[in-house]
């Protein structure tokens, strides 16, 4: 294993936390809430850059300034949103200013997206590759001490390829356990693997459902979510939000413990890291009671 990359798994750790939230509430109530996720323990915390989202390198800064030990992950910083001479400089200062508790994930988002801000989306796996060439050579601000350490967000098997020889691994988002086999698969054994896991904490069926599948229709209207689910045998189960099959595979509902086994699932499948994106129904509720509940069966010592 290469030493980058294994610098950034024992940085993630296995298990940490991925939230929408923290774009709903004001930058007091995050530096708390990213302040009270340290204290529980967790390795990691990733936040989006999303359509609405905050600026990601703004965002970033908040929680590690907020912060004293916990890894820190963009998930993911859009190239739609910047030119890469702004993306690779906003990266290395901030590896420059917090080190190794940077990590930057980098995704070509989605087409609804780069129409908006008048960018074409043909063929996004070639326009990821240019991008990350014009990173590449861009040299704003001083060279950090440690480099910047680059995740990709990829779901099919060009983007995967991309990941793996371009960037330190891939974040997969919104997938069930067969796609982190099949990431795995494409990857290899070294580059490193982050999945984000959504969770329900509850034990009613049609309750935790219903949750589900309102967070998931955006998702499944989406073409490369759409699509993944595809490649993976869930072509019949993407109408009316979803299938129940699809929904309790995309999404962990339960108990803590039935939470907590779906994460190892995805440890024992090939991740190395799996962020929990923990929500209620409510855009700015971060779920704390539920993450503390969760810190204990998720962070003890694995089995």
């Amino acid at each position: 294993m290469g030493a980058e990359h294994e610098a950034v798994r024992a940085r993630l750790g296995r298990v940490g936390v991925w939230s929408f939230a923290f774009d709903a509430i004001p930058a007091a109530a995050v530096r708390e809430a990213a302040a009270d996720i340290e204290r529980l323990g967790y390795a990691a915390l990733w936040v989006p850059e999303g359509g609405a989202s905050r600026e990601i390198f703004a965002h970033l800064s908040l929680l590690l300034s907020s912060t004293d030990r916990i890894t820190v992950g963009s998930g993911i910083a859009n190239v739609t949103a910047r030119h890469p001479e702004a993306m690779a400089g906003g990266a290395r200062t901030l590896a420059d200013a917090f080190g190794e508790r940077v990590v930057l994930g980098v995704g070509i988002g989605h087409q609804s997206t780069a129409g908006r801000r008048g960018q074409e989306w043909a063929d996004p796996v070639r326009r990821m590759e240019a991008y990350l060439d014009a990173m590449d050579v861009a040299r704003m601000g001083p060279p950090p001490d440690i480099p910047v350490r680059r995740l990709l967000a990829a779901l099919g098997p060009r983007m995967l390829g991309v990941a793996a020889e371009r960037a330190l691994g891939a974040h997969t988002y919104f997938v069930p356990i067969e796609h982190t086999v099949y990431a795995r698969s494409l990857l290899g054994p070294e580059p490193v693997l982050a999945v984000e896991q959504t969770a329900i904490v509850s034990a009613d069926p049609a309750a935790a459902r219903g949750i589900a599948r309102s967070w998931a229709a955006h998702y499944l209207e989406l073409p490369n979510y759409a699509n993944n689910w595809r490649r993976l045998g869930y072509g019949d189960d993407l109408d009316d939000g979803g299938s129940d099959r699809l929904i309790d595979a995309a999404i962990a509902w339960g108990d803590v413990s039935s939470i907590a086994d779906r994460v190892r699932e995805h440890l024992d499948a090939g991740a190395d890291h799996v962020c929990v994106q923990v929500i209620s129904g409510r855009d700015d509720d971060v779920c704390l009671p539920a993450l503390r509940e969760l810190a204990a069966a998720l962070l003890r010592p694995s089995r």
